[in-house]
């Protein structure tokens, strides 16, 4: 038996009961069906036709827990068939919108803006055993670096030491002799833990990517895109994470970078930010 009960059960919940379910309090989960109203607002006058909130509730609920599709549906009323199209839908119109939600940072009021945590630039199209250099390599943030990075005034992005040292993108010093190499390499090393806590935070907000997603490769990327999404909009909407996570997130303060008129090429400008910084 299919019960289509799910809707009315929203209102004798708190909102902190529905973050712990959902992710989201009410007003958010209001606002993710508005954004995705007309994408998944069904043309059908029949009586079972999900409406826009329980799709959206059923997939909130397989990102939060991770759960088999068959335990969201026997929990929730639905058969798994139902519970898969509807994640499957959800998470195809939030990636349709995706755009909206995470961007690249191009001028100094959007970088301020930016958020602890929050996410300005994925890309979930290779599998696990591609090399993290090759994926940002073929990425469209590393061309658009190579197109239009200005030098240290645009900022940099950090990488660990299996990508290449670039003027846009920093990494550590691979045998540090001098002090000032010795300390830039601390630096990096604690300011990129950021990133580590971002995904961290992401993981614990959505269960569904802390293990193994039983689903086709390409549906993983693509829930990972959902998630992300999510996610960004969890963060502007100030959705708490200290009760529902265990997680605190705080807000970077700015830091201004004189640029470099040397030699641009990646080595000689992180010798440079080593010297004047870290000497």
């Amino acid at each position: 038996m299919i019960f289509r009960g799910m809707v009315s059960h929203l209102n004798n919940l708190t909102d902190n009961e529905m973050r712990i379910i959902y992710r989201f309090g009410r007003d958010s989960i209001a606002y993710i069906c508005n954004i995705v109203d007309d994408k998944l607002r069904r043309s059908t006058a029949k009586k079972t036709a999900l409406t826009v909130e329980q799709q959206v509730c059923i997939a909130l609920r397989f990102y939060a827990s991770g759960s088999f599709l068959q335990v969201i549906g026997d929990t929730m009323g639905y058969d798994k068939a139902t519970v898969s199209r509807a994640v499957n839908d959800v998470t195809n119109a939030l990636l349709d919108v995706k755009d909206n939600f995470i961007q690249w940072p191009k001028d100094i009021n959007s970088k301020n803006r930016m958020k602890c945590g929050k996410f300005t630039n994925i890309s979930a199209n290779w599998p696990g055993s591609t090399h993290d250099s090759h994926i940002f390599n073929t990425s469209n943030l590393c061309h658009y670096l190579e197109t239009n990075n200005r030098g240290l005034a645009d900022g940099l992005i950090l990488g660990d030491s299996g990508y290449a040292c670039r003027p846009f993108l920093m990494t550590p010093y691979l045998n540090p002799r001098e002090r000032h190499q010795q300390r830039l390499n601390r630096a990096h090393s604690s300011t990129r833990s950021i990133t580590e806590r971002a995904f961290g935070i992401l993981k614990r907000r959505f269960h569904v990517l802390h293990s193994e997603v039983r689903m086709k490769p390409e549906k993983v990327c693509r829930v990972f895109g959902a998630c992300a999404v999510l996610h960004t909009i969890a963060l502007t909407r100030n959705e708490p994470l200290e009760d529902v996570c265990g997680v605190n997130v705080q807000q970077d303060q700015p830091v201004q970078v004189p640029n470099f008129e040397g030699e641009q090429d990646g080595r000689h400008i992180r010798e440079h930010i080593a010297r004047v910084f870290f000497n």
